[in-house]
């Protein structure tokens, strides 16, 4: 899954986006009235972004991390300053190039795992241009 340097954006801190929270569970079944029930306002900022000044939003294209629930579409949230552990989901720039992808070490071997069995793993070798951006930290997916 590649990505457009064109598709990133940084977050509008001036933006409010504080919209009203149900605190009860919303069943998938039988319908109730909620207003009863709204509490509090939320704020997707506040929710969804730890780090606003370290933070960004990349579109993504392709199919290469579906099994992780990222389509072709999607919008991520990347934070620059989270370090990447292990099975991280990733932008890492490699070649010049950003893709989003599972970050792995087996033993001495740093690996890009695609969440698709269709493409292949990349090793990372000393003598690649190799970069994590960032790590993704929410995944927006419209119906």
């Amino acid at each position: 899954m590649r990505i457009s340097t064109d598709n990133i954006n940084t977050p509008d801190e001036s933006c409010e986006t504080a919209r009203p929270l149900i605190q009860q569970l919303a069943p998938a079944g039988f319908p109730s009235p909620a207003d009863d029930y709204i509490e509090r306002k939320l704020d997707l900022n506040t929710y969804l972004i730890r780090h606003p000044a370290a933070t960004f939003f990349v579109r993504v294209t392709g199919d290469s991390m579906n099994g992780a629930g990222i389509h072709s579409g999607d919008m991520l949230i990347v934070d620059r300053s989270l370090e990447s552990s292990e099975n991280s989901v990733v932008i890492a720039r490699l070649e010049g190039e950003l893709a989003v992808k599972r970050i792995r070490k087996r033993g001495e071997k740093l690996l890009l795992l695609p969440d698709n069995d269709s493409y292949e793993p990349v090793d990372i070798h000393e003598e690649m241009d190799f970069e994590v951006w960032g790590v993704v930290t929410a995944v927006i997916h419209r119906l």
